[in-house]
């Protein structure tokens, strides 16, 4: 073999190599489970408003603070499509939500909730706030919501398609296109109101 076409093979196999290296990693990256909630403080999160977040035991509490309003408590980072799962248990009112690509001003926020709710009040399903408002409500006969006791949410966001489990069931499959458009954040919501307590726990994201 010439000095040229051994060159040459080295250079491609070199090249190969990097293309298969950085498949490689943007696979991982895309697979890997990502907690976003380490049990033990806030890093990687920003509240939003007076209302009260806080951990306790290995979980993520929110209440009421001192003006009873809407609060959240938001990623720093955006995340655009993806698989996200946690738990979540009700106390008191227990009416609250998760954000998806969202991003807020102050308490306003502009982007898309997956409620979460008491019983009869479409909890995994998909509200527009200052927008459309409720854009689909699961069947109340798959609701299957325990009360008192801890709960799973899984959320699928992939471009223009959401899908919402809870408890394993399927709640709601919806396809939007301004969904689709949709840039932010991941954010937890406590409801205005009196006597609003929810605690979370298990937050993880898989990438897609």
């Amino acid at each position: 073999m010439n000095t040229i076409k051994y060159t040459w093979l080295i250079l491609s196999l070199f090249i190969l190599s990097s293309f298969v290296s950085d498949f490689l990693l943007i696979n991982k990256e895309k697979n890997e489970l990502i907690n976003l909630f380490n049990g033990i403080d806030l890093s990687g999160w920003t509240i939003h408003g007076t209302e009260k977040w806080y951990v306790e035991n290995g979980e993520l509490v929110c209440e009421n603070g001192p003006d009873n309003q809407y609060g959240y408590l938001s990623t720093t980072e955006y995340y655009d499509d993806f698989i996200l799962t946690l738990e979540f248990k009700q106390e008191s009112n227990g009416n609250s939500g998760v954000f998806f690509r969202s991003t807020l001003e102050g308490v306003i926020i502009n982007g898309w909730q997956v409620e979460i709710a008491p019983p009869g009040l479409f909890t995994g399903g998909i509200y527009e706030s200052y927008g459309r408002e409720w854009l689909i409500k699961p069947n109340p006969k798959d609701e299957n919501l325990n009360i008192g006791d801890w709960n799973s949410l899984k959320i699928m966001v992939n471009g223009d398609l959401v899908k919402t489990w809870l408890n394993g069931v399927e709640m709601i499959r919806l396809e939007d296109k301004l969904i689709g458009e949709g840039k932010g954040a991941i954010a937890l919501q406590i409801h205005e109101g009196d006597d609003v307590k929810v605690r979370w726990r298990n937050i993880k994201l898989q990438k897609l």
